[in-house]
């Protein structure tokens, strides 16, 4: 048996935490919610660090059930937080190295695997108070790795940084999305980290799930309260197809056909994700003719639901096998008669390129 099964129950005066889950064997599964929603309740839950009644299997091991319950230190878990908390006193490799004597010897990762993957080579000798914000968090994420953990939970780690030290810790988070085997909880309130990281999408209220499922299907149901705002969108996967040199773009193909964006330099045969915003998609009933628009595709109106704003509406369109959002007045789809199985036209405005 691989993966998480995690059936936890925690009742505080306030809060209740009654979840039922079974997540993947590796990739990075994100816990989305508002503020209060129990994700964070839900990732100490898993460490041990507060003792909720229940089941607990990670990769066949039972961490806890009605008759057991692992201490926190014999998990083996590796812990992010939003704050790195590294050891003033110790350099950069006293820090990593710190947690490795309760890991027996043939446990142990290469430690070398856990520097290069986070690329901290240089910063081996230096003390925390010589890091930048980034640098920082990513110490304290190889730090986790060289536990050599079963699992890998992260609460938030880039929270305490700015949009600079985000933009630089990034592509190292998506190193770890594609070369790490193991599982990866990770916590963000930001739409954009959780669209350009995660594989496995867990939305949170109130202490349950209330869905939980591939990235891209379940970020564009729309029976789910997944408050994103300006944010809701679609998750497409794609692959460069052609560089249009002249004018800076790159075409990039799906199953739906296929979408230009700004060429940023990425070689044909490229797998990548795209990002499309709901704000940025306008439907027609008939083809369109010439436009500023390049990007404009078939599709099937899928379904429809009231938008955060009462005088919008957010439309489930299907191209070819993907589901994209488009958000319009509720004016516009009456006038239009925007409704299920309606053969529309999605115009789409702008499309983010998500390496």
């Amino acid at each position: 048996m691989t993966g998480i099964q995690a059936r936890l129950k925690l009742d505080w005066p306030n809060f209740q935490l009654d979840v039922d889950l079974d997540l993947p064997s590796h990739g990075i599964t994100a816990l989305f919610g508002t503020s209060g929603s129990g994700k964070t309740t839900l990732l100490r839950c898993i460490a041990g660090l507060e003792r909720a009644t229940g089941q607990l299997i990670v990769n066949g091991e039972v961490w806890q059930d009605d008759h057991h319950f692992l201490a926190t230190h014999k998990r083996a878990l590796g812990y992010v937080f939003q704050e790195a908390s590294l050891f003033a006193h110790l350099s950069v490799l006293g820090n990593l190295r710190y947690g490795l004597k309760r890991i027996p010897a043939k446990q142990q990762v290469n430690l070398e695997q856990a520097i290069e993957l986070l690329g901290i080579a240089h910063l081996l000798e230096r003390k925390p108070e010589r890091l930048s914000g980034g640098e920082r968090s990513r110490v304290g994420i190889a730090r986790a790795l060289a536990l050599s953990p079963d699992i890998l939970l992260m609460d938030e780690p880039l929270a305490a940084l700015d949009v600079k030290r985000k933009q630089e810790i990034l592509p190292y988070l998506e190193r770890l999305h594609e070369e790490l085997r193991i599982p990866v909880l990770y916590i963000s309130h930001s739409p954009d980290e959780v669209a350009r990281l995660a594989d496995h999408l867990v939305v949170m209220e109130n202490g349950r799930v209330l869905a939980t499922g591939p990235l891209a299907e379940t970020l564009t149901r729309l029976d789910l309260p997944i408050h994103l705002g300006e944010d809701a969108g679609a998750i497409l996967d794609v692959c460069v197809a052609e560089l249009d040199a002249e004018w800076h773009l790159a075409r990039v193909a799906f199953s739906g056909g296929s979408l230009w964006a700004r060429d940023q330099g990425l070689p044909p045969g490229r797998k990548l994700r795209v990002r499309v915003l709901a704000r940025d998609v306008s439907l027609a009933i008939e083809p369109p003719g010439q436009s500023s628009i390049q990007n404009i595709l078939p599709g099937c109106v899928d379904a429809l639901a009231d938008d955060e704003h009462p005088g919008l509406v957010l439309v489930r369109v299907k191209v070819g096998g993907d589901i994209i959002l488009a958000r319009l007045t509720k004016k516009s789809a009456a006038m239009l008669n925007i409704r299920p199985g309606l053969l529309v036209w999605a115009q789409i405005k702008s499309v983010a390129l998500m390496e």
